[in-house]
């Protein structure tokens, strides 16, 4: 939708710095058609007394202003041919974006259970019976259960946690719930209400 006359945000071009707004954006700008220097360098430091108008929290004085300069020469893309007073080259770095973290791309079959208690089902797949698989068992189905409680899923259920375990090791591990002790929960503490000042 192009209606004459109203101008949007989205339509203009993106800012560099959006902390410091269009119009300081615009002073650069013009800065930057500017013919002399001498221009150039009187527009850019009325650009820096603006910017400090704009912040005028308790920075120390001189690396404020030396983050000012260097805002100023990202926000010109560094071609703002002025004498600064600082080095602004270390800027560049600032002005560079960070390299995208990618994320694991693993798959979760059953997100409360979450990618760890997955891990130990792989585990338990391949241990041999003894004590050690026993104890991991116990451990696991405790685990399973408290997720359970923990992600909202109705009363922790001893049939679906041995039913989810049997399904999750390939029928390996089948716990017998006539004999199978599970941890008591700890009872869920009543939200206190707050008080209204």
């Amino acid at each position: 939708m192009n209606i004459e006359g109203l101008d949007y945000n989205t339509q203009r071009e993106q800012l560099v710095l959006p902390e410091y707004g269009r119009e300081i954006q615009k002073m650069v700008d013009h800065a930057l058609t500017l013919p002399t220097k001498e221009e150039r360098q009187a527009c850019a430091e009325s650009i820096i007394a603006t910017m400090s108008i704009l912040f005028p929290q308790g920075y120390d004085a001189i690396d404020l202003e030396h983050k000012l300069w260097d805002h100023l020469a990202i926000m010109s893309n560094f071609q703002l041919d002025i004498d600064y007073p600082f080095d602004v080259s270390e800027a560049i770095k600032a002005a560079t974006k960070p390299q995208h973290v990618g994320y694991t791309s693993s798959h979760i079959p059953v997100r409360h259970y979450g990618k760890l208690l997955f891990d130990t089902f792989e585990k338990l797949k391949n241990m041999p019976e003894g004590e050690e698989r026993d104890a991991l068992v116990r451990l696991t189905a405790n685990q399973m259960k408290r997720a359970l409680v923990e992600w909202g899923h109705g009363a922790a259920d001893n049939e679906r946690v041995a039913s989810d375990l049997a399904a999750f090791t390939n029928g390996k591990i089948q716990l017998d719930l006539d004999t199978f002790k599970f941890e008591k929960l700890p009872a869920k503490e009543p939200e206190k209400k707050r008080k209204k000042k």
